[in-house]
């Protein structure tokens, strides 16, 4: 069909996320050592135009809504002139146990919240 398939989508929101924070020092590798993680508990996405294939995007990625336990992203993904969707996603932020297999909600570790407008 010569389009670009619709989960992809989501893996692009993913890189948004993760670029907004390195272009502000904050990087989510180090989230992680210390047992803190953002889990995703909501997408969405508005498809409006069909991204084809070798077409370069660009994800414009913002916060939305940010706390201490929660934060919302916002994207909008483009191909030059065209939008191609918009979308969010809400993550909470969680303690990973030691074994890794539990999680629980936690609040964002203050050093953190500055890069997300958390006061």
């Amino acid at each position: 069909m010569g389009v670009v398939y619709h989960a992809n989508y989501l893996v692009w929101m993913e890189i948004g996320r993760t670029e907004y924070g390195k272009s502000d020092g904050f990087f989510y590798s180090d989230l992680e050592k210390e047992g803190i993680v953002m889990t995703v508990v909501e997408a969405s996405v508005r498809y409006a135009q069909a991204a084809r294939y070798d077409e370069e995007i660009v994800i414009r990625t913002r916060v939305m809504e940010a706390s201490s336990r929660m934060i919302t992203f916002g994207y909008e993904l483009r191909s030059g002139e065209r939008k191609l969707a918009t979308g969010t996603t809400r993550h909470l932020f969680c303690a990973l146990s030691e074994d890794k297999r539990e999680l629980r909600p936690a609040r964002l570790p203050e050093k953190y919240r500055g890069h997300f407008g958390i006061r």
